[in-house]
């Protein structure tokens, strides 16, 4: 399986996806990490680690020929999975039609609680919350925002002294192996 990343931010859990994926039993490989913002931290993670990079530039075009150029830019590399890792822009229902059952995103909590939200805002409502228990989603990506099926959930306790920034480095070190696992998850439906 021939998987793409699409990220805007700086990646950090990249390099744990990267990894987990080399030391599993997985035919799955990471060809290409495409982003629309020139300066994405992931896409320097993935040149040190030798993946191909491309910037798409959303800049003077629709949101429509966009994501024509991005599937032109999948399809040109042979890419049958696509994963969103920190990608902060909403996909159309043709993106995810044309892409249907083979785009996976993580998500910083288990799902359905805290959709919606991204980044800070999504530990910032966990701790507020009072739960106990919170951790990641590896999910399908569907017309609406989180809702898709859940592949994965990794979780960790939510600790009396977490702030922000804590919480939001215990979660993203359980999203590299939630990747993995969803990842061969729909390796073997696609096989």
């Amino acid at each position: 399986m021939r998987i793409a990343v699409l990220g805007s931010t700086r990646g950090t859990s990249f390099p744990s996806l990267y990894q987990q994926l080399q030391k599993r039993n997985t035919q799955a490989t990471i060809e290409l990490v495409v982003s629309h913002r020139h300066n994405a931290g992931i896409l320097e993670k993935a040149k040190l680690l030798g993946i191909q990079t491309e910037f798409v530039d959303p800049s003077e075009m629709s949101h429509r020929a966009f994501e024509i150029k991005l599937s032109r830019v999948l399809q040109h590399h042979h890419i049958d999975c696509v994963i969103l890792l920190g990608y902060m822009r909403i996909l159309s229902p043709d993106f995810v039609m044309t892409w249907r059952n083979r785009i996976l995103n993580v998500h910083p909590s288990l799902l359905p609680a805290f959709a919606g939200l991204v980044s800070d805002a999504v530990h910032r409502e966990v701790l507020s919350s009072g739960v106990k228990e919170t951790g990641c989603t590896v999910h399908l990506v569907t017309n609406e925002v989180d809702a898709g099926p859940i592949l994965i959930q990794k979780k960790c306790p939510v600790l009396p002294n977490d702030t922000v920034e804590s919480l939001k480095a215990r979660v993203q070190s359980l999203e590299g192996e939630a990747l993995v696992e969803g990842i061969e998850k729909l390796e073997e439906v696609m096989t």
